[in-house]
Order: C-alpha cells, then structure tokens, then sequence
C-alpha cells in the first residue's frame, strides 16, 4: 500500500477497507501520502477500520492458528493523519459494534484539500 503502482490522479477515488489493521499507527502517514497521489481532483478516500487505541495480538482466527496483531485506531488520529497527507474531511461515522464485531467500527470519507469540489462543500 505504499507503493501502488499507479500513476499520479489515476483513480476516481479509493476504498481502504479495514486494509490499516495491521500497520502500525506511525507508519500510516506514507500510506496514505500514496492514497492521496492516486486519486484525480475531486475523488475521495473513503477509509473503514477498527475503532479504539489499542493493539490485540491474535493466535487463533478464522479457524487457523494465526499469529497477527490487530490495531484499532482513534478515528480522530486518523482524521488528522489524513488531514496531513492534504485530505479534508467529508464525513465521518463511528458506529456501535455489531455481533460479531468486538470493537465499534469507523468511516471515515475525505478528498483531496484544494480540489476545486473542496470549496463548495465547504460553503
């Protein structure tokens, strides 16, 4: 996810769906200086991931024996990491969690800071 491959403002946007779990927080500002290259003026990111601060280390998942940790993020973290690779906020949704789920779960909907869509929904 650091090196996608693509040209720059290639994609209409980009979905990240819970693909963060497994990195740690620090290393997620250059995923997502590339998550922001990607997209064309106007195209959002629309980021899912595990709601929380803290990181659970997994040995059984799945029906395998595994061994992975898992990284539930603050979403205000992760909002402001965003805003720091040149996204704004377009929404965000934090929701309860639901059977199976064991942490709430957040969304969190951005595009690219200075796209000329940018200053009309801020209006």
């Amino acid at each position: 996810m650091t090196g996608l491959g693509l040209g720059d403002c290639t994609l209409a946007g980009a979905l990240v769906q819970y693909s963060t779990v497994h990195t740690p927080i620090d290393e997620l500002p250059v995923m997502f200086a590339e998550f922001h290259r990607v997209p064309a003026p106007g195209g959002h990111l629309l980021i899912a991931f595990k709601a929380g601060d803290e990181q659970v280390r997994l040995e059984h998942a799945y029906g395998h024996d595994v061994y992975l940790d898992v990284r539930r993020f603050p979403p205000e973290r992760v909002a402001g990491l965003l805003r720091n690779a040149g996204r704004s906020e377009v929404a965000r949704l934090v929701r309860e969690t639901e059977a199976p789920e064991k942490t709430p779960q957040a969304f969190i909907l951005a595009r690219r800071t200075g796209d000329p869509l940018s200053a009309a929904t801020a209006l």
